[in-house]
């Protein structure tokens, strides 16, 4: 038994060429996948809060709303804030900007809010970009390359050694395709493994733009033991692990084929520990699907999911047990403009679109 779990650890992570699916090889670790990404850091000038202090805050996401109404919010991710700066009006933030960002040389008045509630106001910021380093490499240790590879690492030129595009591909123990991360590999390096005779370790010139961070590595460590096997493992993590615990859901239920269930199916939902975004579409995705299940992780994949395609058959009925935890949690968030709404109220009527009829206990 040990050694059949050995050999799959082996093959846990492929490199994948991207245009043609061929295995450039299989290892069993890879160095530079788990690290702290790059943040940026924001320090915001005559500081008011809101509501409770947030200094030593640690968030998920965290909405930057400008007062110019011409310009969108953006978007900082793994929000945190940092104790102990000057001047004592000053808060400072850092975390990982989304793709939009503010616009260059942008100092104007913000108000904060967490997707919950707002935190604050200041009256100016400044914007601090991380500094420049070397990207990390990412080494694949205890490599078995392909023939193919074997003979471009025995060719050594620039163009040989250039894979250009691949999929870093993630199998969890069992075998279960879990995620992936793309890649424009070029070979820097490559040496005899510890993990075995005609194993190398392959170094990459290449930085992943997705690391996984340090609170997500627990989440992650249980999903590639396999996927869970009961419902509402993720109730006691807080809400950035939830989150990323969401992610593995989303990423490896687009890749499964849920079998169809014959309409009129009934659902039972256990609401008991939803208090966040992330625990209600982790509750309702074990409610349809089962265990680790996913039936959509907002309310535009939501959507989707009730057209069809991942294990639903439309009519059905849901029992909501414990539905007073996510009204109490949920039914006052706010946009990224900051406009407050009902989530619960949302889902409930999405579902009745989908021809969900749901009943409370």
């Amino acid at each position: 038994m040990q050694g059949g779990r050995d050999q799959r650890e082996r093959g846990r992570y492929a490199l994948t060429e991207s245009e043609n699916g061929h295995v450039w090889g299989v290892c069993a670790e890879v160095e530079g996948l788990f690290r702290e990404p790059w943040r940026a850091t924001y320090e915001l000038f005559g500081w008011v809060p809101d509501g409770p202090e947030v200094r030593g805050w640690v968030g998920h996401r965290v909405w930057l709303v400008p007062d110019d109404e011409t310009l969108d919010p953006w978007l900082l991710e793994d929000a945190e804030s940092l104790p102990g700066r000057r001047p004592a009006d000053a808060l400072v933030l850092t975390g990982m900007d989304d793709y939009m960002g503010p616009p260059e040389g942008h100092r104007a008045p913000v108000r904060v809010h967490d997707r919950y509630r707002w935190l604050g106001s200041s009256r100016e910021f400044t914007r601090v970009l991380p500094d420049e380093q070397a990207a990390p490499a990412l080494v694949l240790r205890g490599f078995s390359p392909s023939g193919r590879l074997r003979r471009a690492l025995a060719t050594g030129t620039r163009r040989a050694l250039d894979l250009d595009e691949a999929w870093l591909r993630i199998r969890d123990d069992s075998g279960e395709p879990l995620t992936d991360r793309l890649l424009r590999p070029r070979i820097r390096a490559w040496r005899p493994s510890a993990y075995g005779a005609d194993l190398i370790d392959l170094e990459l010139d290449e930085e992943l733009d997705a690391p996984v961070p340090g609170h997500a590595r627990p989440v992650w460590d249980r999903w590639l033991a396999g996927p869970p096997q009961t419902p509402g493992l993720w109730a006691g993590l807080d809400t950035r692990q939830r989150e990323a615990w969401l992610d593995l859901v989303r990423e490896r239920g687009c890749r499964l084929q849920n079998e169809a269930r014959p309409a009129g199916c009934a659902y039972e939902l256990d609401g008991r520990h939803i208090t966040d975004e992330p625990s209600l579409f982790l509750a309702l995705g074990e409610a349809v699907n089962g265990p680790g299940g996913y039936f959509g992780g907002c309310v535009d994949a939501l959507v989707d999911c009730l057209r069809g395609g991942f294990g639903y058959t439309a009519p059905a009925t849901l029992l909501w047990r414990d539905i007073a935890s996510a009204r109490e949690h949920l039914s006052h968030v706010l946009t990224p403009e900051g406009d407050p709404y009902d989530l619960v109220a949302l889902v409930l009527e999405v579902l009745a679109e989908g021809h969900v009829r749901v009943t409370f206990t």
